[in-house]
């Protein structure tokens, strides 16, 4: 077995290896060997049968698969050996390999591109500027999060008489110009009907200010233009929907009305727990901690944005373009040439992020521990949890919750990514210059558009 290497650039290399017939035969005589012990053939007893048919069956695919494997390996220990830093995979050379016949050659040579890791420069210090942005907490952002938790803990009842924003139930036929039922129209016997989403006003109009057992009859299709909501209140297909025409009349059998949650201990205990929360004050200034916290994780998010744009900036380096297309090719086998040219601009800055990041991390000896790992699954958890409004979760059910993340590799590795991320960007935060800059939240949703 012998590897030598080729430099076609800086950023791409070329291996050659060349494998001999003693440096796989025992290997695939010992691989026959164990077929023969296990071999299942008729006519002939378990372990018996006669080792040539066994090579004649099973030697040319066991001798390309112990090539296979050994040239794997010796590629896997000669990259880890010069310490090569490759990006993606050795690629097999095709349009230079030699023209190889298992059935009449015992020696072969094997050729390999490889990508190479650029060396990557980091050009930040203190004349480097990069704002951060502190959201101001105005009055209608404190209203906005009221009336949230209002409506989310509200509930319909029952009403008299027909408002706007009522939800009506009852009948839906089709009638014709004379207001008789239409026996083989459509008809649902029971649909709900939001009075708010109604599109013509004047139908809109005769809705409102009627009771239970009223009925109204009107254009359907002036009313709901969409098919999709048709379908809906008339519990059909959406095609069949799209020939529905003509007056229907609704009979009133039910009226809704939702009422926002009121403020006082019912609510507190619904949002945070029993006991947490006791009076209006406690509750607002739970509200206040909420915002602060969520608009810190707006302008984090967008100071991270700013600080990555940066530091590809001022790092610029080269990468293996033409290698990474054809390794991309490669890896994904349902994409085409052309997916990968569209969508390469993202692939190389994703890439080159990875690289700067990887070297932060390794210039400043970063580390993981299990504890920061089950500390961010725990983050993650107790935001998801309170994105469905369970803030009263205990520490012991996140923390459970959190372990079992962890034990999915594609979970953990994820979690560790992001904790690798922003241990990346405090770093390059002590190195630049922050600038601190008070926006309003109008203002500061811009700075995306």
């Amino acid at each position: 077995m012998n590897i030598t290497r080729e430099n076609i650039d800086d950023l791409n290399t070329v291996l050659k290896v060349e494998i001999k017939k003693p440096d796989y035969e025992e290997k695939v005589e010992n691989v026959l060997k164990d077929y023969r012990k296990k071999a299942n053939i008729k006519g002939f007893r378990p372990g018996m049968v006669p080792i040539g048919l066994v090579k004649k069956m099973y030697g040319r695919a066991v001798q390309i698969d112990e090539i296979n494997k050994i040239v794997t390996e010796n590629i896997q220990k000669y990259i880890a050996d010069e310490k090569l830093e490759i990006l993606g995979d050795p690629l097999p050379k095709t349009d230079e390999q030699e023209i190889i016949d298992f059935d009449t050659q015992e020696d072969f040579t094997f050729s390999f591109e490889l990508g190479l890791t650029p060396p990557i420069e980091l050009k930040i210090n203190k004349k480097t500027k990069v704002s951060q942005y502190d959201i101001i907490i105005d009055e209608k952002m404190r209203n906005d999060y009221l009336e949230n938790y209002t409506r989310r803990f509200g509930e319909l009842r029952s009403a008299d008489k027909t408002e706007e924003k009522d939800v009506i139930k009852g009948k839906l036929e089709a009638v014709d110009g004379d207001g008789n039922a239409i026996p083989e129209g459509p008809i649902t016997e029971s649909t709900s009907l939001s009075i708010d989403i109604i599109k013509d006003k004047k139908i809109k109009k005769q809705f409102i200010g009627i009771g239970v057992n009223d009925t109204i009859d009107f254009d359907l299709k002036k009313a709901f233009p969409n098919d999709t909501e048709i379908a809906g209140l008339l519990h059909l297909k959406k095609e069949e929907a799209e020939a529905v025409n003509g007056n229907f009349r609704f009979t009133v059998n039910e009226i809704s009305r939702f009422h926002p949650a009121e403020l006082g201990p019912e609510l507190y205990a619904r949002i945070y727990g029993e006991g947490v929360v006791t009076s209006e004050e406690e509750f607002m200034k739970k509200l206040e901690e909420e915002i602060t916290a969520n608009l810190k994780r707006e302008s984090d998010y967008k100071l991270m944005i700013d600080i990555k744009a940066m530091a590809l900036e001022k790092t610029d380096f080269q990468l293996p373009e033409a290698f990474l297309k054809k390794w991309l090719l490669r890896v994904n086998e349902k994409t085409t040439s052309d997916q990968i040219e569209q969508e390469f601009d993202s692939f190389r800055k994703d890439l080159k992020w990875q690289l700067i990041r990887n070297k932060i991390a390794r210039d400043n000896e970063v580390k993981i521990t299990e504890e920061e790992l089950l500390a961010e699954a725990a983050n993650i958890t107790r935001y998801q949890f309170q994105q469905y409004g369970l803030y009263y979760a205990t520490d012991e059910q996140i923390n459970n919750y959190a372990k079992e993340t962890l034990k999915r590799e594609e979970d953990a590795k994820r979690i560790a990514d992001k904790i690798l991320e922003e241990k990346a960007i405090l770093i390059l935060k002590e190195l630049l210059k922050l600038e601190n800059k008070s926006v309003s939240i109008e203002e500061f949703n811009k700075l995306f558009e």
